[in-house]
Order: C-alpha cells, then structure tokens, then sequence
C-alpha cells in the first residue's frame, strides 16, 4: 500500500528509521548512560538519581541476579510502581541479559498467580507495599529469588522517615514472610562485589514479557524483542523532534511519568524515550493523588506530559491545577484510550498545549500513529503512522477497504511483537497472512491517512440492526457540564436486540437522567441516544485509569441472571 500519510509529516522527520543502529536495548542505555552521566535521570520525592547512579546500581544489581545462578534469557519479575527502585531494576535485568516481566503491583493473588505461572519468572523484585500478595502465590509458581524493596531504599536519610511513614503512620505494608528474600539495598551491596559478566545480546533476544490487560480474555503475554522496543523508541524520538527542537530552548528534557512504568506507554514513551535524549523523568508514585501531584508539578518546568484522558480530567478538576507554569510544555501525549474534546479543549485553554492523541498497544511497543506534535488543534483523530510503520484497514476476510470506510486496524513495523509467550495459536489468529497484526480495533482512514477509531470489534453496540460506537455517544455526553465522567454499554432489549445504557458520574449533583437524555437527543440519531441512565460515585478502571466497560457488562449481566 502506498504511504498517503507521509505528504503529512512535518518537516524533518523521517518517512523510516533506522532500528539496526543499536544491536539492542542495552546498547541504547548504555550509550546515554556515558553520554549523559553527570545529569539527573530520575527524581522522586525530591530525591535524585543521576545516569552515572542508574548505571552503577543496575550494573551491581545485574552482577547480583548473575550470581543466584540465572541462566540466559530467564525471566524477571518486577512489581512495583513509579519509584526510584523500577529503572535500576529493569536496567538491570536488561544489561544481566534476562527479559523483564512487568507486573501491575495492584494485582490479586489470582492475577499474579496466572502472570508468574505463565511467563516462568525464576525471581521477582517486589515493593514491600507487595510482598504480602507474592507470599499468597510464590510456591505454586517457578520463582526461587525474591528481592524486597522499600519506599525508602533510594531516598538517603530522608528514606528512614519515609519507610517510618509509610509502615507505621499510614500502616501501608501488611505483614509478610517470604524466607530467603533479600532487601534491595543489600542486594545491591552484594553485587558492587561481585563480577558483572556483560553478555552479548542480539536483536531478537526477548527484552519484555508485556501482558495484556485481558480484556479479550485471559492475560497473554506479548513478546517483545530488543529490536521491537529499540524501534519504537526510535520512532517516537523521531515523531517528536519537530515539537523538541520548537522554541522555547530548553537544556534538559522534563517529563512528567506519572502513568504506571510497567505499563507499555509509560515504559516507552517516558523511561525509555526520556534517556534516549538524556532527559528527567519526574515519578509520580501515586497519581489518583492529585493534590500532592499537583505540588509535585509545582516544583518543576515540566516539557512532555504523557498521560490518559482520565488523568488529564482529573487534573483540570482540582482548583490549584491553573495556578501552575506551564510556559515549558511542549508536548502533551495522550493515549490508552480514546481522548475526549471537550478535555482536550480544556486541557489546551488551561495549559496553552494541544493534546496529541497517539494509538498503540502491549503488542506494538506500543505507539503505532500519532498526531503531529506540532499540530495547534486537537484533532479527535488518532493520527498517522510512524515512521517505518504500514496500517492498513481491513474487512473480516482480510480484505483493504476503501478508504473512508470502517474497519479493523492492521498494522505492520519493527515495533510489532514476535507473538504471544507459548501460545503459537493465539498469535496465529491475530497475524494475516501477509504479516499484519489485527489490532481488534475498528477504524476509518480518510484520504489524508488519518485515522479515526470507531471502537473496538467487542465493543460495538447493534441497535435494530444499527452498528452504534460506545466512543462516539461518551464523547457526547461528556461534553455535558454537569458530567465528570461516563461509560456506555450494550444492554439486552425485546425490541431492539441491544439498547445503549450510559453509566454517568456527575459533577453537577442536580443533573437528571432525563437531562443526560435531552441533551443526547440534541446531538445523535434517534437509536444512538441512550435509553438507560444509571448515575454513580466512580466507573471501574484499569490500572492506567481506562474505564472497564467490559466489568460494566459482566455486572449487568451477573444481575439479569
């Protein structure tokens, strides 16, 4: 298919990217590592660490895990959030010549259970906060060395006061033994004395095990190689140049990491993207903390800020978010789901930066299109493609349709996964024979290459034989003042075959279901409009703040039966 989309790159970027330049991931940290050693790499709480710091811990650490005997190749989980301890570690076990297993730290026994049991972890570094749920799981699975770290581990005097907090103040630690796990500081200790033998790592060498977040089933891990993630890094560096290199100059890159690092967007698009250009990633351990996130951005000129619809909303919400300086900021990525206009009108009045809404998943590194980061207006579009990258939009036989018409996203590139951990038959049903990974998301590209998503193949609504978009009917209700958030559904319906139901979170505590029905009435088809309203306190979500419609169904189908 030819490239309708690269008439609309700005100037300067490039129409490929050239991922052979580093044989692997370790090459690309540790060439900023060098490069860049005496600048600051990561803060937290105030505290931080340079490169020179990440790349002597993680070496340490690498000698450590060498020295419990790990083979080549063998899998390490991580289960923490945005603190000081997750970039040593991943760099770590990157440079130790093991695969990183992301694990969200929020995760039930259950959840764990599946993910270690799946993946073959044979050691796990764990956030105290967590360690009580490993200790629930650990001898049903593979794991034998268990690092434990704490809140404070990497925050100097300031981290006895933290861990004091953390554990008896706020009581945030339940109680655990997991025997023979050993403290992060002092594994760390351990390794600075031990020898540290760099192995050769190739390309297709397995970087990460990026689980799913399961809401086409049961979690699967997508395989990631070093060269997937180095392509992606690459092509994202080269997607933002235009909007770096704009005025005004700034001499370090800061980005604001308050999406969780073992998810793909934040790994990628903050961590990843960050020390590639020898820029500052500011952790921001609990986000759903929006007032002591908001102190956190007060201290800083923060340039990239990569974050969720959600989290942008919330933001806004709160009463100091106007009072901050946002002079800096050139480039507001949003992602993980779909982002709302009346958010990003909010979001561009309030900050003076349009939101550049990027589309991408676990099994694509993850960014496949994206707006411009130059554009000046949000587009309510997903984008185009990225450098070195081929979307094509196909019909259930596979067959490119016509551009303007709807269907699902295929997507071909260097960022594409190998396939999913051990289940050959599941990524045989998601690669066309040509080599396309079906994304299961539905889309539109209209002659320019943009491209729309219309919703995921599950999601979509049948009304009397109507395909209805759950996207297209939130973003309307959304833009109601008295909505804070809201999440649509098919429901069962004797006339319709499916009715649409909107689960509506109020600002306003007056609003009425037949207001939200009213004003829809204004702005969609008859059979669009929702014929249900339920109100609530909060929507469920994902760990990333996307909202779970599918948890939505299966409660209303658990209270029809």
């Amino acid at each position: 298919m030819e490239r309708i989309w690269l008439k609309q790159y700005p100037p300067g970027v490039p129409a490929d990217i050239e991922p052979t330049q580093y044989a692997s991931l370790v090459d690309l940290l540790e060439e900023s590592f060098t490069k860049f050693a005496d600048r600051k790499a990561f803060i937290c709480m105030d505290k931080s660490i340079s490169y020179r710091d990440l790349d002597q811990m993680s070496v340490a650490l690498a000698a450590y895990l060498q020295g419990r005997g790990l083979q080549r190749g063998a899998r390490v989980a991580i289960m923490m959030p945005n603190v000081l301890q997750y970039p040593v570690a991943t760099a770590a076990v990157l440079r130790a010549g093991y695969a990183v297993v992301n694990v969200n730290p929020l995760y039930t026994p259950r959840e764990l259970e599946h993910q270690l049991k799946d993946s073959g972890a044979e050691a796990i570094i764990v956030l105290e906060n967590f360690a009580h749920t490993v200790e629930q799981v650990i001898a049903k699975t593979q794991v034998k060395h268990v690092i434990v770290a704490s809140m404070g581990d990497l925050l100097g005097f300031k981290g006895i006061i933290v861990n004091l907090v953390v554990r008896r103040v706020k009581k945030m630690v339940p109680a655990w033994s997991l025997p023979g796990a050993v403290a992060f500081n002092d594994a760390l200790s351990a390794g600075r004395g031990m020898t540290f033998n760099k192995p050769k790592i190739s390309p297709g060498d397995v970087a990460f095990l990026q689980y799913t977040g399961g809401t086409t089933g049961v979690s699967k891990g997508a395989t990631l190689l070093h060269r997937n993630i180095v392509a992606n890094v690459l092509q994202n560096d080269a997607w933002l140049q235009p909007a770096l290199a704009a005025p005004p100059h700034v001499d370090q890159l800061m980005i604001v990491c308050a999406l969780p690092l073992y998810h793909i967007f934040a790994l990628t698009a903050c961590y990843l993207l960050a020390v590639r250009a020898g820029g500052c990633n500011l952790l921001i351990p609990n986000p759903r903390d929006i007032p002591g996130f908001i102190k956190e951005l007060a201290k800083y000129q923060v340039n990239t800020f990569p974050a969720v619809n959600t989290l942008y909303n919330a933001l806004m919400n709160h009463p100091d978010f106007k009072k901050l300086d946002f002079s800096k900021l050139k480039i507001s990525n949003g992602g993980g789901m779909a982002v709302q206009r009346p958010v990003a009108d909010q979001w561009k009045n309030i900050t003076g930066c349009s939101i550049a809404e990027g589309y991408g998943l676990s099994e694509t590194s993850p960014v496949l299109t994206c707006n411009p980061p130059t554009a000046t207006e949000f587009t309510g579009s997903i984008g185009i493609p990225v450098p070195s990258t081929y979307i094509s939009i196909r019909d259930d036989d596979g067959n490119e349709v016509p551009l303007g018409q709807a269907g699902e996203i295929c997507a071909k590139g260097p960022q594409v996964m190998s396939g999913y951990w051990n289940r050959p038959e599941e990524t045989a049903k998601v690669m066309t024979a040509d080599g396309y990974f079906r994304t299961g998301d539905i889309g539109v590209m209209d002659e320019k290459g943009y491209i729309k998503i219309v919703d995921r193949k599950k999601d979509m609504i049948l009304v009397s034989g109507f395909n209805v978009y759950p996207n297209e009917i939130e973003e309307v209700i959304a833009s109601h003042p008295g909505v804070l958030e809201c999440a649509v559904i098919g429901i069962p319906d004797s006339k319709s075959g499916e009715a649409v139901k909107a689960f509506v979170v109020r600002k306003d505590p007056n609003l009425t279901a037949e207001a939200v029905i009213a004003f829809c009435h204004e702005q969609l088809t008859g059979y669009k409009v929702p014929k249900h309203i339920e109100f609530r306190t909060d929507l469920p979500k994902t760990n990333v703040g996307k909202i779970l419609r599918r948890q939505l169904r299966d409660e209303k189908k658990a209270e029809a039966a």
